[in-house]
């Protein structure tokens, strides 16, 4: 049962009352709802989550203290869907799905889009991995497992292999029938992806071209032959780099035969660049991966090194200084001018690293002008 079907629940609280003017979760509804969950009120914490946004539910976890999510996803039940392990932090996620049983990750799992499936199903140990595999579909898992067959980081890791795909011979009218009577098909896309018969992709139709065509044109004569295919194995941050030179909303995954296996698509991207910058500038500080939620002995081991290389820097430093102690003594001047120097020289390389590192672009290699996988997990109206 849930809230909206049990007449003895209040009214659930607005928006205005669980978000600030940020649009953040303010501390007291989440104190409310980690109260609910501690003394044991399932049915509270639920009705109190239950009007929040997927993303706002995410939120929620990564603020609830890590020996508590457990409880809170039990609390949460259906909320806890795979809209929200979508947005979730992955060190929060994996606390989540470590509570739960693995058919229910399955369950979850098959409502996602692929590449998000593959995202929290590749962070697990390897027997979590084939439990949850084993309570997969055999579409679903074959899918998974070939995504998770690819290097980490890599196009075939971060591409949804949902997509719609068609020969060129057919009419845009054929088209339009075919997409509103095949139940299968993927229900979000931009594009529409032509292929040969070896499954090569030729060119891609936007929906608004179909839209505004007459149903007798053929689909070669609307297309749009030049394209930009992305390498299956292409590392995920050239895969960034291309979407942002060549502003691109989707693009076509290819493997090294050419034949179309998935799409890219720009909302995937826009992850990928949140993520790539923020692990560059947590590597030039020496952090590590550096998230607030990851665990404390991970933290430590990921930073101790650095700072250790900074302590040994700063003793000698401090060892060369102590040999000109006399020179310092004659002259105090010197010392009060030691660290107006050692900041200026600090600051200094600070924005020169800054400055070049942001600079620095990934080697472009050429790009292809045709490509696309195979056509079994591509819709094809033949």
């Amino acid at each position: 049962m849930t809230a909206e079907s049990d007449p003895d629940f209040p009214p659930v609280e607005t928006a205005d009352e669980t978000l600030d003017e940020d649009n953040r979760l303010k501390a007291d509804f989440v104190r409310l709802v980690l109260d609910a969950v501690e003394r044991g009120d399932t049915e509270e914490a639920y009705r109190l989550a239950q009007p929040l946004h997927a993303a706002d539910i995410a939120d929620l976890s990564e603020l609830t203290k890590r020996e508590d999510r457990a409880d809170l996803a039990i609390a949460l039940g259906d909320l806890l869907s795979a809209d929200v392990l979508a947005e979730i932090n992955d060190w929060v996620r994996d606390d989540i799905v470590d509570a739960l049983p693995a058919a229910q990750i399955a369950d979850l799992a098959e409502q996602m889009e692929t590449d998000d499936a593959v995202a929290m199903i590749e962070d697990m140990e390897e027997y979590e991995q084939q439990a949850v595999l084993a309570e997969l579909d055999p579409e679903d898992r074959a899918v998974i497992e070939d995504a998770l067959s690819y290097p980490q980081e890599s196009a075939g890791r971060i591409m949804q292999r949902e997509l719609v795909a068609v020969p060129e011979h057919i009419t845009v009218g054929q088209l339009i029938d075919y997409l509103r009577e095949n139940p299968d098909l993927t229900t979000e896309f931009w594009e529409i992806f032509v292929v040969d018969p070896a499954h090569r992709p030729i060119g891609t139709c936007q929906l608004s071209w179909i839209l505004r065509t007459p149903r007798n044109i053929s689909i070669s004569d609307v297309m749009k032959r030049e394209q930009t295919l992305i390498p299956v194995d292409m590392d995920q941050e050239e895969v960034a780099l291309r979407f942002q030179k060549y502003a691109l909303i989707s693009a076509a995954v290819v493997d090294d035969a050419g034949r179309l296996v998935g799409v890219i698509t720009a909302d995937d991207v826009v992850h990928i660049i949140q993520e790539e910058a923020g692990e560059d500038i947590l590597r030039l500080s020496g952090a590590g991966e550096g998230d607030i939620n990851e665990p404390i002995a991970d933290s430590f081991k990921a930073r101790v090194r650095w700072l250790i290389a900074n302590l040994l820097t700063a003793s000698l430093a401090s060892f060369i200084i102590s040999m000109f102690e006399g020179t310092i003594s004659k002259m105090v001047a010197l010392a009060t001018l030691m660290p107006i120097v050692a900041g200026l020289g600090g600051n200094a390389g600070t924005q020169t690293l800054a400055v070049t590192v942001r600079a620095l672009q990934p080697t472009k290699s050429p790009l292809p002008t045709r490509g696309g996988p195979s056509g079994a997990n591509c819709p094809l109206l033949c």
